[in-house]
């Protein structure tokens, strides 16, 4: 992660300055501040790391259908940073976000559904999941693809295609442009 300077000062008292305009409009229910004092507490960035407070700051922003904060809440889920791990509640958050097409969400879906993780195996989902994140540029997707090709019948393909074509996303609250922290709580 890169440090940026401020000209006044250095990259802490600015981080420190940062966190507490995102707590003020945060406390009014911005989802987008709540996301990023999420991601402040996850990484230790201008408050000290803790995860519980990150898992609270970004539940706030994921039920307000922030997709960046829904796929960063299903990782601590998953991982069980800040909470019990919980492979439900990791597949509720990551098909949150993955229905507003966050490719690594989509790909993180797609494994859940492939290794029968916090859902019932279905090959038929996996693959969806799998090319839907391909679309979105996530090309580590292709090796899972193609080993859940090779397990699926060819009728199986043909579904997983047609759902993939038919497949219309949800209006996104947030995108990889907008903020250089997406994927803090993966680092």
């Amino acid at each position: 992660m890169k440090k940026q300077q401020s000209e006044v000062g250095g990259f802490e008292k600015t981080a420190v300055e940062k966190v507490k305009q995102w707590r003020k409009a945060a406390e009014q229910n911005n989802a987008e501040a709540q996301f990023h004092l999420g991601v402040c507490y996850s990484i230790g960035q201008g408050v000290a790391k803790d995860d519980w407070e990150a898992v609270t700051w970004f539940r706030r922003a994921a039920e307000q259908n922030h997709a960046g904060a829904q796929y960063n809440l299903a990782v601590f889920y998953n991982e069980g940073h800040g909470v019990a791990t919980n492979c439900v509640e990791a597949v509720k958050w990551w098909r949150k976000a993955a229905e507003q097409n966050v490719g690594m969400a989509q790909y993180y879906l797609g494994w859940c559904y492939h290794e029968g993780k916090g859902v019932d195996q279905d090959y038929v989902e996996a693959y969806k999941w799998f090319a839907l994140a391909l679309q979105q540029d996530e090309a580590f997707a292709k090796r899972p693809l193609a080993i859940t090709k090779r397990q699926m019948t060819p009728e199986q393909i043909a579904k997983a295609q047609r759902l993939v074509l038919e497949f219309k996303p949800a209006e996104k609250t947030w995108s990889r442009n907008q903020s250089e922290t997406e994927t803090a709580a993966t680092k």
